[in-house]
């Protein structure tokens, strides 16, 4: 008998938890025509309205690199790095990950869901910034609003660094 009562209180809990609103990312890193190409380091954080660092996404660097010596270039995304990069020890779990080739990547975020949870409604951004060894660097925002009320794409274009960017909301 009491199983099933547990059983039962259980459900709205689990129910709850799989209606909770999503965000993900899809991203494009253009291939470039140069003479020595590298992979760009990318940075993926949320903001409030005036700016302030809700919350770091995804730092996309050279993981791999001897004695965690990639992180040494993570300053060169100066805007992440000022705003909240200098603060973090890298790697850090459900976070960093190693950089990505040419192509459109899909970036879901299941580390950011308690931060996700505890913003009020209201409007917020999502903040992509690449730089790239012997490349350029480049920002763009994402304006969106939270909590989705049916599924919705924001979308928006790099110049140079980046190509085609789409933050996926669904409720």
């Amino acid at each position: 008998m009491k199983l099933r009562y547990s059983i039962a209180l259980g459900i709205p809990l689990i129910s709850a938890s799989a209606m909770a609103a999503d965000l993900g990312l899809k991203l494009e890193i253009p291939q470039l025509n140069v003479a020595e190409y590298h992979r760009p380091y990318v940075a993926v954080w949320l903001e409030s309205p005036d700016q302030k660092v809700l919350a770091n996404l995804s730092v996309l660097y050279d993981v791999k690199k001897k004695d965690n010596a990639g992180t040494k270039w993570l300053k060169d995304m100066r805007q992440w790095w000022r705003k909240s990069g200098r603060d973090l020890a890298m790697p850090m779990d459900g976070v960093s990950g190693a950089t990505r080739a040419p192509g459109e990547h899909t970036l879901s975020f299941p580390g950011a869901r308690a931060a996700l949870d505890k913003l009020p409604p209201g409007e917020y951004q999502m903040v992509v910034e690449a730089t790239r060894e012997a490349g350029g660097r480049e920002l763009v925002r994402l304006p969106f609003q939270w909590p989705p009320k049916a599924a919705a794409v924001v979308a928006a274009k790099g110049k140079e660094e980046l190509g085609a960017l789409a933050v996926q909301l669904k409720p």
